[in-house]
């Protein structure tokens, strides 16, 4: 291979490496996958391990970016974080599952456990506290929305343009703020 600069500590860890230069993999099959991707950083079993060509993306935690293939620029730390996320960008997911489920859904930030965690497609959310938009009605498509408390919740699956603080509180539909205790 002519990929420089890498360092892989860990049973398969970046073993299918062609090109990539400048990526750390530490843990079982971390970036196992990647071939010409650059500047990962990959700690945690299962880590990035479907990244193949994408670059400047960091995954600490189990299986966190699992199923990242070209996707770039994926913060996510904590384990199943970002798991589902394949070719989107820029998301951002702490926690334990935040933003597990997210799949294509670019420019999301997700802090907190299993915060959005519903959210597949959605663009441009940002998620803090505990379930915040992924409690009883957890947004899955809906963009451009703020959930900001525990279990802060969205009035819809689909909303986009909403905004709730507080604790436990919901939503009132597109285009509102929602403020609560």
């Amino acid at each position: 291979t002519s990929g420089d600069e890498n360092t892989a500590v860990g049973m398969d860890a970046l073993t299918g490496n062609t090109t990539g230069v400048d990526n750390v993999a530490m843990g079982h099959q971390a970036l196992i996958a990647n071939t010409t991707g650059g500047y990962n950083t990959a700690i945690g079993n299962d880590a990035l391990d479907a990244n193949t060509t994408a670059s400047n993306n960091t995954a600490v935690g189990f299986a966190a970016l699992s199923a990242n293939t070209t996707g770039t620029s994926h913060t996510g730390v904590g384990y199943l974080a970002l798991s589902s996320t394949t070719t989107a960008t820029n998301n951002t997911g702490i926690g334990f599952q935040a933003l597990n489920d997210c799949t294509t859904g670019s420019e999301n930030t997700a802090v907190g456990d299993e915060a959005g965690g519903s959210c597949t497609t959605g663009n441009q959310n940002v998620f803090i506290g505990q379930r915040a938009g992924n409690y009883t009605t957890g947004l899955t498509t809906g963009s451009n929305n703020t959930y900001v408390g525990m279990v802060a919740t969205a009035s819809a699956v689909n909303v986009s343009n909403e905004v709730v603080i507080g604790r436990a509180q919901a939503g009132k539909g597109a285009n509102t703020s929602m403020i609560g205790s």
